[in-house]
């Protein structure tokens, strides 16, 4: 039993390094995929405002707010938020308010799930669940938010 303890003790020393700077690397790698994906969406809504209001008017179905309402918010959202996720400020948050942008994005498009490629839905989960995880386990070293920590706890 001491041999397995002792081979397990060499094998996880570097567990708690990996898992900080691991971790971190994984972090900063969804931030800015997942963000560039909704801020790449919002330039382009912005880009063809007209066309935005028409998508939101006939397509999309967003509960409790008008058209117009929910395209000013939607491209607010998919335009802040990952800025915010980018540089690793106030993280937990943004990645929040994405995970939202998102939701409502698959409750107002019922579409997706009806298209012959579930590429589209499957994009939807892949990024929510990429969220989450931001959500659960946060930006990593490599943010604003560490940064802004360490100066609190004097570091």
């Amino acid at each position: 039993m001491k041999t397995i303890l002792g081979v397990h003790r060499q094998l996880s020393r570097f567990d708690a390094t990996l898992s900080d700077w691991g971790g971190s690397m994984l972090s900063l790698a969804l931030r800015f995929y997942v963000g560039s994906q909704f801020f790449r969406a919002g330039l382009l809504k912005l880009g063809d405002w007209g066309g935005t209001l028409a998508l939101f008017r006939d397509e999309y179905k967003v509960p409790l707010l008008s058209p117009e309402l929910a395209a000013y918010v939607g491209v607010a959202g998919e335009l802040s938020f990952p800025l915010l996720l980018f540089v690793g400020l106030l993280s937990r948050p943004a990645a929040l308010g994405l995970f939202a942008v998102n939701l409502m994005a698959v409750i107002s498009y019922p579409q997706l799930f009806s298209f012959e490629c579930p590429a589209a839905i499957n994009d939807h989960f892949y990024w929510g669940g990429m969220l989450l995880v931001l959500l659960a386990f946060g930006p990593g070293r490599f943010s604003l938010d560490a940064v802004i920590e360490n100066q609190r706890l004097g570091r």
